[in-house]
């Protein structure tokens, strides 16, 4: 493996190491749905493509690969991000979730549950990065209103124009997280 060091001053003056890797491929541990897998990759290699075509985790979609649609949105640390816009190198250490790590049990998550009811889908290619936006969102901030909802949800498109429906099955979620609360 090539690797070069560089110890750049930060703006407090502390030394700082970063590592270059070259385009040889490197061993690194990702903690994907609470297993560690041990995996060996180009630096280079995005989440997408490493959970995909390395870890066979086919749930979350390649689709524009630019960012654009939301198809591929991964939980990071409970917080939503596109899997296609990120290295897999830069995620050592974070709790990485994908919609096949969503379920606990053996029993639905009730987003899951509500996309279901509320047949929140049409043809299924964005559902999954849908529902995991969906949880992120809740997760980082509750919305308070439909159109907060919207806004949020706003990077995760459905070419079938499923909306209106999956904005019903997050409002479901919402209050039913209400109920439980009281």
């Amino acid at each position: 493996m090539e690797e070069n060091s560089l110890a750049p001053t930060t703006s407090n003056s502390l030394p700082q190491e970063f590592k270059i890797l070259g385009s040889e491929e490197v061993e690194l541990s990702l903690n994907v749905n609470n297993i560690s897998y041990s995996v060996k990759l180009e630096p280079r290699v995005t989440l997408l493509d490493a959970l995909r075509e390395k870890l066979g985790l086919m749930g979350t979609k390649k689709a524009c690969d630019r960012g654009e649609c939301g198809a591929c949105t991964v939980l990071v640390d409970n917080r939503r991000i596109n899997s296609c816009m990120t290295l897999a190198v830069m995620h050592i250490g974070n709790k990485i979730t994908t919609i096949e790590g969503l379920a606990q049990d053996g029993k639905l998550h009730p987003m899951q549950t509500a996309f279901i009811t509320h047949d929140a889908f049409q043809c299924g290619y964005c559902t999954s990065g849908q529902i995991l936006s969906a949880v992120g969102m809740i997760l980082e901030e509750s919305p308070k209103s439909e159109g907060e909802i919207r806004e949020k949800m706003s990077g995760n498109l459905c070419r079938c124009g499923a909306y209106p429906n999956i904005i019903a099955a997050i409002r479901d979620v919402l209050e039913e997280m209400e109920d439980a609360a009281i």
